[in-house]
């Protein structure tokens, strides 16, 4: 995903800002205008290596205004710089300094495009005077940055220098960079400042110092081609298909007279490869490269490559590495991927580095579709990092990305400290009981006083923001008599606006007993002004035992492929056997030992959740099973579908359940999916009479099992338990669609007539019409956080795709008061000031948390008499402060599965909750808000359960005025979902899902449950509204629920995302009649009108908004 900039330039006259910046102090004790100037070679010169060492930057003292440069977003000029020079230095007369300001954003400064000026290979110098003006408490951070752009790719940033700066000082601003491959686009750009703080630059130089030894040395070993060589063998094809393989399909080779896209030029030879007779989509060429590649190294990948045949859009096409181990095991290691149309050639580029060295390392390439040809033409892997070569006496060494330093505590505790604790290093603790898993040394935090003690690094000099980092540990715990406890990796970021913010990276249950592996990534998305990661976590007095910790940048992983598309999919079969008992228990075991039976009297209709899904069925049978001496809850029937079952595939579970009359208190009823050690959750009901219930729910199964068993379990022991009825039967998502786009449309457009006039007496007849929606106005929204929107890529995205925010944490309890009296609303305050600035509605997520364990340890320790006074405080300080600001709050949270505040004041206490906030700030509309209520696999929140309590706290008089649906579920069924929406419609009440997200390792089968939960809402009258909880990965609640992966990449179910957004836009085309009027159904929203003179070809823009309505909305245009 590319960013867009806005590049602003204005002119301005002197003012006496200007002057300030001109008395600035300047620190350096060198001349910075004293550079070389890329503008000065000879006309006619080649611009050779040797030449690289000038400066590559244009206009890099401003002499000629902001020729070359273009501000980012903001606005600039240039101004004299006549003084500020230390003494005994003087200024030149054509002293210029570059004053870029009206800055919004802390990422907007200054930048210069450099592509055609830098190569891959050298190591360059950046040095720059820099300075900062305006509004400025204290220092200022200013950051050079580079911004790589890849054709097809995500758009990556290089961190290369930082500096403080004090307001009326210059500072210089020095470091280095290096390309390991030539992206597209290379763009320098100074940024960091806070938003309004002008930036000051002047004399910037780029530079390769490096060339001057190859210029001068004499004797080098290897240069830059030689380390280049391509390790493809017939990398153009000129040998046929020597060297490479079909790999299960079939290939020859042509002659290349394709036509090349423009972007792309053909500078391959005269041939090119075609795959024909391709099966599967994994079905392409391939190469043997073992013996040519190496673990440590990075390697580019560059290759021309096309489609044809029977494709009517784009396809895909991937560079794979596959790699093959000894023991057999085989795992794959993705490249590069680009998409490419019908007979057009694109470049595919990608990188590939090995952590170690399989027995077999095949490069292959795949991608389209079955029956779609593949055509690949020049193949070109290289080595960009080699572990050391000599230019003359000038040695170097490249390579290596490891971010910790002494990794393994090989140089004793260099790099580390303790935390608030002292570390020590063994080889061996408790007479040689405890050694390293791995190395020689192990380190320990010891004398620790408090939880978050432990050992750590400063990693800010080798971390960028805007990079997914993937970090490693080996940790065990020791002493206090603790056996067991939970370690905890934590980074500790300082911002440059001195706000200091700490991220969870990782947990892991550690013990006394062995090592544990402790694993997992993060990102900083601003600009840090410094970085700690480190260990916490065991109880004080408990040393924390570190054995190794490594981080590195996370290597792009590919996606899953999409699920395998089974041709005869018997949609709503049932997979159960025997299910109606007529052959009485066959088929079906007891699980335990307890005993089945059958018996008569269950329901013959189906369950209406499976009704709804299948449609009309026949009857059942009316017979059912019946467990007896029952000893354990698990106890109950059970069947085998192992071999029923296919991957990927989403299951409706439907059954009807009933219990003993002696049970005491509500029973769980239960149908599990045993998965090999492991279970998944099939259905859930409560049960408190003797009534026959419909327990629904639904599972999927994404790894390969060796068995999986279904069966009913739950109420306590010695009850009896019946069930009847037990289908599970694959769901045909894409059937209901259909139904669900006709609603869709039937609930949410609305007719619009346009009806037109014009002052003259000429007749509109024919006039051509166009009308486009901009906007829909429905409420989608995301959850945000603080430090997502110091992410320029993360803020893109937000505004182009929503419309609605919710904080993350920010407006929590825990979070604004996390010590008694100590109130932090800053963050809110941005948060809330980002989403004005953008007009962006907001909800109030969350006034109060009924759930003990959210609550923080000080609101634990309180009397009643002072718990009440802190709720009433927190209501008077949260609602007056934000009056009028956020359309809605989450009054409780979670009221079905907490009691904290009700178990200590109350139950008046919710209705009270409500009745003051409503006092406070009548503007807002106040939500319930739980989880599980959609998904049937809750006994504790069911939509029943859900409406009872509305109703409790309406009759006690509370203002509730929505209902909240959290929406974390797993494999949705459509039916199952809108059942839910169903029941808590006849409240009245506006429903809103407020924290949806879907989980899937599998991208595409996250955007078809994504799908299925987004059309079920929009497609369901009762639903206002629909807030997604984040997009974006290592920002989420849940593992593999992202929608754009770390880096700013849009996975599959961004982009199904996406493509529903722009299904539910309306558009429409046609001619007015000879009413003067154009007619159209559409969503509501924003539209741009265009009007086609067809006597004149005069075209006329306007817009116009559809309001929500019913009857039939009429307009009045003048032409």
């Amino acid at each position: 995903m590319k960013k867009a900039f806005k590049k602003i330039f204005k002119t301005r006259s002197r003012t006496h800002l200007e002057e300030e910046k001109e008395n600035m102090e300047y620190t350096s004790t060198s001349n910075a205008n004293h550079v070389l100037q890329s503008e000065g070679i000879e006309e006619g010169s080649n611009k050779t290596r040797d030449n690289l060492a000038a400066n590559v930057i244009l206009n890099h003292d401003f002499s000629r205004g902001l020729d070359s440069w273009h501000p980012n977003c903001c606005e600039g000029y240039v101004a004299s710089a006549t003084s500020g020079y230390p003494q005994n230095v003087s200024a030149r007369p054509d002293n210029y300094h570059a004053v870029i300001t009206n800055r919004k954003e802390c990422w907007q400064g200054l930048e210069q495009d450099i592509t055609t000026r830098v190569y891959p290979g050298p190591t360059y110098t950046v040095s720059a005077t820099v300075g900062v003006s305006g509004p400025l408490q204290g220092i200022a951070d200013v950051s050079a940055t580079l911004r790589l752009e890849y054709r097809n790719a995500a758009t990556s940033y290089l961190f290369i220098a930082r500096t403080s700066v004090s307001k009326g000082r210059w500072e210089k601003l020095e470091g280095t960079f290096l390309l390991s491959d030539m992206p597209d686009q290379v763009v320098l750009y100074f940024e960091g400042p806070s938003p309004g703080v002008d930036l000051l630059i002047k004399s910037v130089t780029v530079s390769d110092p490096s060339s001057e030894f190859r210029r001068s040395e004499e004797g080098f070993e290897t240069s830059t081609n030689n380390l280049a060589a391509n390790i493809i063998q017939n990398h153009d094809f000129s040998g046929g298909l020597d060297c490479w393989h079909p790999n299960c399909c079939e290939g020859y080779v042509a002659s290349a007279t394709l036509d090349c896209s423009r972007e792309t030029p053909d500078r391959s030879g005269n041939y090119y490869a075609v795959i024909t007779n391709r099966k599967e989509c994994w079905q392409g060429l391939e190469q043997d490269i073992t013996s040519r590649v190496s673990p440590g190294s990075a390697y580019t990948v560059s290759a021309i490559v096309g489609v044809s045949g029977s494709l009517h859009d784009f396809a895909d096409v991937f560079a794979t590495l596959r790699l093959v181990y000894q023991d057999a095991t085989t795992s794959y290691l993705f490249v590069a991927r680009t998409s490419v149309f019908k007979e057009k050639w694109e470049k595919l580029e990608g990188t590939f580095s090995l952590s170690d060295m399989p027995d077999r390392v095949v490069l292959y390439f795949e991608g389209p579709s079955a029956g779609v040809d593949l055509l690949i033409k020049s193949v070109e892997v290289f080595s960009t990092t080699c572990s050391k070569f000599r230019t003359g006496s000038i040695e170097y060494v490249s390579g290596g990305k490891e971010i910790t330093l002494n990794p393994e505590f090989e140089e004793g505790s260099k790099n580390w400290s303790g935390r608030g604790c002292k570390i020590d290093l063994h080889d061996s603790m408790l007479d040689g009981k405890i050694l390293p898993l791995s190395g020689k040394f192990f380190a320990s935090a010891r004398e620790r006083t408090a939880s978050w003690h432990g050992i750590e690094q400063d990693i800010t000099a080798r971390v960028r923001r805007k990079l997914a980092y993937e970090m490693s540990a080996t940790v065990r715990i020791f002493g206090n008599n603790v056996s067991d406890a939970d370690v905890r990796a934590t980074l500790c970021v300082q911002t440059s606006d001195h706000r200091e913010e700490y991220i969870g990276i990782a947990k892991t249950q550690a013990t006394d007993k062995d090592w544990a592996l402790l694993r997992g990534k993060f990102l900083l998305n601003g600009f840090p002004s410094k970085v700690v990661i480190y260990m916490e976590g065991p109880p004080p007095g408990t040393d924390i035992l570190l054995n190794s910790f490594t981080v590195q940048h996370a290597e792009s992983r590919p996606p899953l492929r999409a699920a395998k598309v089974v041709e005869k999919v018997d949609f709503g079969a049932n997979i159960m056997k025997n299910s109606n008992l007529c052959n009485g228990t066959n088929g079906w075991f007891p699980l335990g030992n307890c005993t089945l039976s059958t018996g008569i009297g269950s329901p013959y209709i189906f369950p209406p959740m499976a009704r709804a899904t299948l449609g009309p069925r026949e009857p059942l049978s009316g017979r059912c099973i019946i467990v007896t001496n029952r000893t354990q809850t698990w106890m109950g029937p059970a069947q085998i579908i192992t071999d029923k079952i296919e991957l990927y595939r989403t299951y409706q579970v439907s059954a009807w359940v009933k219990i003993g009359s002696n049970a005491a208190g509500p029973q769980n009823v239960n149908v599990a999916v045993g998965v090999d050690s492991q279970w998944v959750n099939g259905g859930q009901v409560e049960i408190n009479d003797e009534k026959w219930h419909e327990v629904g729910g639904s599972f999927r199964i994404e790894t390969q099992p060796d068995k999986v068993m279904v069966y009913v379990q739950g109420p306590a022991a010695g009850i009896d338990l019946m069930v009847a009825g037990m289908h599970i039967f694959p769901v045909n998502r894409h059937a209901r669609f259909r139904y669900l786009k006709e609603q869709t449309d039937k609930i949410r457009k609305r007719d619009v007539i346009l009806k037109f006039s014009r002052s003259d007496s000429r007749s509109m007849q024919g006039i051509s019409v166009e009308v486009r929606q901009i906007q829909n106005s429905f409420p989608f929204g995301s959850c945000v956080s603080r430090s997502n929107i110091d992410n320029e890529d993360f803020v893109k995205f937000f505004k182009k795709h929503f419309n609605w925010a919710v904080f993350g944490n920010e407006l929590k309890w825990y979070w604004t008061e996390s010590e008694q009296g100590k109130l932090n609303y800053k963050d809110a305050d941005d948060l809330l000031n980002f989403c004005n600035s953008h007009n962006i509605k907001t909800r109030g997520h969350c006034i109060f948390w009924e759930v003990e364990d959210t609550v923080q340890s000080w609101v634990q320790a309180l009397n009643e008499n002072n718990l009440m006074a802190a709720v009433q405080n927190r209501l008077t300080s949260l609602l007056t402060r934000y009056k009028g600001k956020f359309r809605h709050y989450d009054v409780n949270n979670e009221m079905l599965h907490g009691s904290f505040f009700q178990d200590r004041l109350g139950k008046d206490i919710r209705t009270n909750m409500f009745k003051i906030a409503n006092q406070l700030d009548p503007s807002t509309i106040l939500f319930v808000n739980d989880y599980h209520i959609e998904d049937g696999c809750d006994g504790k929140s069911s939509p029943e359960k859900y409406i009872q309590q509305i109703l409790d706290l309406q009759e006690q008089g509370a203002p509730v005025g929505g209902i909240g649906i959290q929406g974390h579920i797993d494999n949705p069924v459509g039916s199952i979902v809108c059942s839910a929406l169903d029941k808590l419609a006849i409240l009245g009440l506006p429903i809103w899902f407020t924290e949806l997200d879907v989980s899937s390792s599998n991208e595409h089968v996250r955007a078809d449950d994504l799908e299925v939960m987004l059309r079920e809402a929009f497609a369901h009258p009762a639903v206002d509204g629909i807030m997604l909880w984040g997009f974006w990965e290592l920002f989420m609640c849940r593992d593999n629920s992202h929608l754009v992966n770390a880096e700013g990449e849009i996975n599959e179910a961004g982009k199904r995302y996406a493509a529903l957004k722009q299904e539910w836009m309306s558009n429409a085309q046609g001619h007015i009649d000879e009413q003067g009027q154009f007619g159209f159904r559409g969503f509501p929203g924003t539209y741009e009108l265009e009007i086609l003179f067809n006597h004149s070809e005069k075209k006329n823009l306007k817009t116009f908004v559809v309001e929500k309505g019913e009857s039939p909305l009429v307009l009045s245009i003048e032409l």
